[in-house]
């Protein structure tokens, strides 16, 4: 099975090649993602917990869904398959902001991303891909915030990375 490839940015998400994932990872070469946060109607966030066998951060808890667009894919089109991929759904979603994180994990790998962060708004009941997902869970966003700051070791780096600005605009959109 060939390597999934990533798409190498500069820091204004202009691409400048490709590379494998794994080879992304292992040398925190920056390139694209995108972190999408469904939310349901009373505005709680939908949480996933990864799988135990993902290659970083298995067993962490985390938005909605998160990965990698393809080589000639645009964010919404990857962003759309993958919430299928992993969360047996899909729905409506929209850009709300960028941000550039750079971490390292565990399994000697880095994080080093130019991440589209996407918000979507459904109720239905997410059908995940075991082999991705390990749990889902809605949460308010008053009790997630808690829950970051109470036990941030069962969170993601990009999640924690990026709580605060999500939190802004959640607020905007649920008129909080």
């Amino acid at each position: 099975m060939k390597e999934e490839q990533v798409i190498l940015v500069d820091q204004h998400d202009k691409m400048i090649g490709i590379t494998g994932k794994l080879e992304a990872h292992v040398l925190g070469k920056l390139h694209r993602a995108f972190s999408i946060f469904i939310f349901n109607s009373r505005g709680e966030l939908l949480l996933q917990q990864r799988a135990f066998q993902k290659y970083h951060s298995g067993g962490k808890w985390t938005n909605t869904c998160c990965s990698h667009p393809r080589p000639g894919e645009n964010i919404l089109d990857a962003a759309n398959r993958r919430l299928k991929e992993e969360m047996g759904f899909t729905c409506k979603v929209e850009s709300v902001f960028t941000f550039c994180y750079y971490a390292d994990m565990d399994n000697d790998l880095i994080e080093n991303e130019f991440d589209h962060v996407l918000f979507g708004i459904s109720d239905q009941l997410p059908l995940p891909f075991s082999e991705e997902v390990a749990g889902f869970k809605y949460i308010s966003m008053d009790e997630l915030a808690m829950e970051i700051q109470l036990h941030p070791q069962i969170f993601t780096e990009w999640l924690k990375e990026c709580f605060g600005r999500v939190l802004s605009h959640h607020h905007k959109i649920f008129q909080l």
